[in-house]
């Protein structure tokens, strides 16, 4: 084979297992969906399902019909409730496919609305660490919480790294 052929076959190739991820992540968004469905029905609350593949996640979204207010209690204080339903609902996709999920779940724009509040967090305190040339280590927070705040000290070109043990974890970011 030339050099060409094989750049070829290797990106036939790596489309072929991207093709595949989707296809897997979709199918564990579907499984999700249902089991969501299933919970709305027992629950006796209004909300639609939207599904999405970003990245190397599934994302699954319950989304009310303008009155949010019946679906906050799936989210709970803190988000509480939602990572609970989160975990049984990545355990009914597990018992389904016998595959780790990493799904994500948001229910009435929960999730979004904290993304972009923790983007704003991380970036402010990679600012006040590029002023000031010291370190800042910020509250404790959960996993999710955490992996958007290092996105948005990465974003802002500095580095950030978790610290402690659960549930205390927490971001610290470093200056350059």
């Amino acid at each position: 084979m030339t050099e060409g052929t094989t750049s070829a076959v290797e990106a036939e190739a790596a489309d072929s297992a991207d093709e595949s991820l989707v296809a897997r992540l979709e199918q564990e968004g579907d499984i999700a969906a249902d089991y969501l469905e299933g919970l709305l029905d027992i629950a006796d609350l209004d909300g639609d399902i939207d599904m999405d593949v970003e990245g190397d996640r599934a994302l699954v979204s319950i989304v009310g019909d303008g009155n949010d207010r019946t679906l906050q209690r799936l989210v709970g204080q803190d988000g509480e409730v939602l990572e609970a339903l989160q975990e049984l609902t990545r355990l009914a996709v597990h018992r389904e496919t016998g595959e780790r999920s990493r799904l994500m779940l948001d229910i009435a724009g929960f999730r979004a609305r904290k993304r972009t509040e923790l983007a704003t967090i991380g970036s402010e305190a990679a600012e006040q660490v590029k002023s000031s040339g010291e370190q800042v280590k910020l509250r404790p927070m959960t996993p999710f919480e955490r992996k958007v705040v290092h996105d948005a000290v990465a974003a802002a070109g500095l580095r950030s790294e978790s610290e402690g043990e659960e549930p205390q974890r927490c971001v610290v970011v470093l200056p350059a």
